[in-house]
């Protein structure tokens, strides 16, 4: 695909994938919102903790919901960004979008199963049997559970390393600028390390993609997007003063002044090769 066709293609879709970038970042916070919600335990056994699960079913099932189309809807954004990278420097490796994509279809899918089978392990739990700790610790351990488990965390990294490359690869070509380039890595690692249970910093960066998407940027879209060509970022200048920075020339060194002899005591003072007594027997020369 040519530059120009590829340039026509991004203003086609644009609009849509602004409302994609958006939606995405609404859901993965609404999501986590609704998991937050609604009554929680305050004691960590485990019989509690599945009678509890079992009045609040609801709200999982609606969460792992909003975050499995939040996750579609992660990936579908950068499956864009990477197309749109890769359109500028075909040098980039196509198995990065795999990873990505493959992430955030994984992280849905393993997401809604999860909560579904849980619903159905905490209803059985509270509805049949004498509700023991031996019945409790039979139904969470079995082999579906434990492997979706093991899928969703395989899920998770594929999808924050599919942030990571390519924020980085959108940010090298001139798509992302450095901020965002920077905060699409963070937030890929904040995936896997959650700070807090509402992802702020993957929200954010969706509705800047979507905002930037959108021509608003507020130090202007980078020219990439215009071009459909590769702009790399200008390298970092290096340490120095103000005016190597700017990139003015540096001042030229001037050389010390050489520092004299120490003489004599009493020793005649020299004055450029001249001494007192020359100097006054040339002054009476022309007095005469």
């Amino acid at each position: 695909m040519s530059a120009d066709d590829q340039l026509l293609y991004e203003s086609r879709v644009r609009n849509r994938q602004v409302v994609v970038a958006a939606l995405a970042g609404i859901l993965v916070l609404v999501g986590a919102i609704a998991q937050l919600s609604g009554p929680h335990t305050k004691v960590d056994e485990l019989t509690l903790d599945l009678i509890t699960a079992n009045t609040r079913f609801p709200l999982d099932l609606i969460a792992a919901v909003l975050n499995g189309l939040g996750s579609l809807l992660i990936a579908w954004t950068l499956a864009f960004l990477f197309r749109a990278a890769r359109a500028r420097k075909p040098e980039i490796k196509p198995f990065i979008m795999i990873i990505a994509v493959a992430g955030g279809v994984l992280a849905a899918l393993t997401g809604v199963a999860y909560a579904a089978l849980v619903a159905v392990k905490v209803h059985q739990f509270v509805t049949q049997g004498a509700q023991t700790y031996d019945q409790a610790k039979h139904l969470t351990s079995s082999g579906i559970l434990l492997a979706l488990q093991l899928v969703g965390q395989a899920a998770a990294l594929l999808l924050a390393v599919g942030f990571v490359l390519v924020s980085l690869n959108a940010m090298r070509v001139g798509l992302l600028t450095r901020f965002m380039g920077y905060l699409g890595m963070g937030a890929g690692v904040l995936v896997l390390f959650q700070i807090t249970q509402v992802p702020v910093v993957q929200g954010y960066w969706l509705f800047a993609i979507a905002y930037l998407l959108s021509g608003r940027w507020p130090s202007g879209v980078p020219p990439a997007w215009a071009s459909g060509r590769e702009e790399p970022w200008p390298a970092s200048p290096r340490r120095g003063t103000g005016r190597q920075r700017l990139g003015q020339p540096s001042p030229k060194r001037v050389k010390p002044a050489p520092i004299p002899e120490p003489q004599a005591v009493g020793a005649p003072v020299a004055d450029n090769g001249r001494t007192r007594a020359t100097t006054s027997k040339r002054k009476r020369k022309r007095r005469n």
